[in-house]
């Protein structure tokens, strides 16, 4: 079992920035796939990024690319979503998603995650 955590969420005008944090419990953290999706209020949970086990692979939704920055901690079992150049349409409830990994992680779909964690708010005020 793993139980997920965000914080890190709120309030940032346009073309600001925040980090997102997602601290996993857990002994086997750095055997598992972690993903970053947000909700907008009326809208499907959407794939955000996605990082492999050792950090080293990752990808990215088409609409936060070259802006968002996922990366983890093994030592400290976090994973983070460094956002940059905050639009309107960013806003959303950000949910941090694990699953253990099994030769990818290129999972970009809600049902390929086992661990949800409760989300964090992210407004973006133009």
């Amino acid at each position: 079992q793993v139980q997920l955590v965000e914080s890190g969420g709120g309030l940032v005008q346009v073309g600001g920035s925040l980090r997102l944090s997602c601290a996993a419990s857990g002994r086997t953290f750095s055997s598992y796939c972690m993903g970053w999706f947000r909700q907008a209020p009326g809208k499907e949970r959407e794939f955000v990024a996605v990082v492999s086990p050792s950090g080293g692979r990752t990808y990215y939704s088409d609409s936060v690319k070259g802006r968002f920055t996922i990366s983890r901690d093994n030592a400290k079992n976090t994973v983070y979503l460094q956002m940059n150049s905050l639009k309107p349409e960013d806003t959303a409830v950000y949910y941090c998603a694990g699953r253990l990994y099994s030769g990818s992680c290129y999972y970009t779909s809600t049902s390929g995650y086992d661990y949800w964690g409760q989300g964090t708010q992210v407004t973006v005020s133009s």
